[in-house]
């Protein structure tokens, strides 16, 4: 074999064989991280909320120009609400409830500095949060309040305050170290209460408390002060009727979250990836005609030495086997060259989507080393039998 190889190997084109590793190493690390950064980022758009049902949309109007230059507000009428409740696709809808006084919170966490931020607190029928009612409750009186926070607002916190300042990042698992201290100023009144965060929601863009609270606290420190609301929760039949879409059109409406619009991104999302690592095997089979064409071309200039080693004694196997060896390694090199990229870029973005949705879970690598697994064997295997074909036609004097 060693003696084989020594002979055969005078003519090895190294530039051939080096342009045939990067584009081949760049063709499996394109459809490698392809199929496994969408496996890694599907969950962003598929995960469940689990405090406000599917079921559950949030309603609001369009703002435009026109009507904030007019005095037009973007409130609902009692009127309307009832409108939206007597739609067939509607089981239910209420308003949200919002505060009328100054809120002020200071956030703190594992004894770290805490942040004091302006905020505002809404409220929705306690029937429309899936939380313990047990959990879910405040009678006057009582200085903890139960809160719900919106997940883009600690995504903020983790992408911006908290990695600007070194301060420790926020997750689900997380949630029972916050300190929350929540400081409400009106009408000369001054009272602290503590915030008892249970958890983020991602179909909520506000800070939920119960309803007995808001009533109690509007009540108490802005007495008579009301306001039409601006936005309303619906619980629909099935979120993907056609009639929701028509009807939101017609009426001028938003749904906050909607459910089309992820599915939409959803799709965009496989086409481009599609779009990828389409390219990727593209290049993937273009470097592989760069190899058999490097190969041809050796045992082509071999083939007079190749002859003479058939004709005195070796078989068409033992003469095959130096190039499959050459191919087999060749591949398994790049298989560990693009395994070792996707680790890098994979470490590198899913750093940036567990800043942003601390909640999904990592995903397994086992799509990706399928997917080279299956390329390398498939590109060895078509490599050995050409190789294997060439050397015969030699073999039988058909070359």
């Amino acid at each position: 074999m060693d003696l084989v190889w020594k002979l055969l190997r005078q003519h090895i084109s190294l530039s051939q064989l080096v342009g045939f590793f990067f584009a081949n190493l760049f063709g499996m690390w394109v459809v490698m991280l392809g199929i496994q950064f969408y496996k890694d980022v599907i969950p962003v758009f598929n995960q469940e909320d689990s405090f406000i049902n599917a079921n559950y949309l949030v309603l609001s109007k369009h703002i435009t120009t026109v009507g904030t230059l007019s005095g037009h507000g973007n409130s609902f009428s009692e009127y309307e609400i009832k409108d939206i409740e007597k739609q067939p696709f509607a089981k239910r809808a209420a308003p949200f409830t919002t505060s009328q006084y100054k809120v002020n919170a200071a956030m703190s966490m594992s004894g770290a500095t805490p942040f004091q931020t302006d905020m505002f607190f809404e409220a929705v029928p306690d029937s429309f949060v899936d939380t313990p009612k047990e959990a879910w409750t405040y009678k006057p009186g009582e200085t903890e309040v139960p809160i719900i926070m919106p997940r883009t607002y600690i995504a903020l916190y983790n992408f911006g305050f908290a990695q600007s300042r070194g301060l420790p990042k926020v997750s689900d698992g997380l949630v029972g170290l916050i300190n929350m201290q929540i400081y409400i100023n009106a009408n000369g009144q001054h009272a602290q209460f503590k915030g008892k965060i249970l958890g983020f929601s991602n179909r909520i863009n506000t800070i939920l408390v119960p309803k007995a609270f808001m009533d109690w606290s509007n009540e108490k420190f802005e007495p008579g002060k009301t306001e039409d609301p601006s936005r309303v929760i619906v619980e629909v039949h099935t979120p993907t009727d056609e009639d929701i879409a028509k009807y939101m059109q017609k009426k001028g409406y938003d749904v906050e979250d909607n459910k089309l619009d992820a599915g939409k991104a959803t799709y965009f999302l496989k086409v481009i990836i599609s779009l990828v690592m389409l390219v990727g095997l593209l290049v993937s089979i273009l470097s592989f005609y760069i190899l058999m064409l490097s190969i041809y071309l050796l045992v082509q200039k071999n083939s007079t030495k190749l002859e003479n080693l058939l004709l005195i004694g070796y078989s068409p196997q033992q003469v095959s086997k130096p190039y499959q060896m050459l191919t087999l390694g060749m591949n398994a090199t790049v298989l560990i060259f693009a395994f070792i990229l996707l680790l890098v870029c994979r470490n590198y973005y899913l750093g940036m989507i567990e800043l942003i949705f601390p909640q999904v879970h990592t995903q397994t690598l086992l799509p990706a080393i399928l997917t080279g697994l299956s390329i390398f064997s498939l590109v060895s295997i078509i490599n050995s039998l050409a190789i294997r074909k060439k050397i015969l036609k030699i073999w039988y004097r058909k070359d």
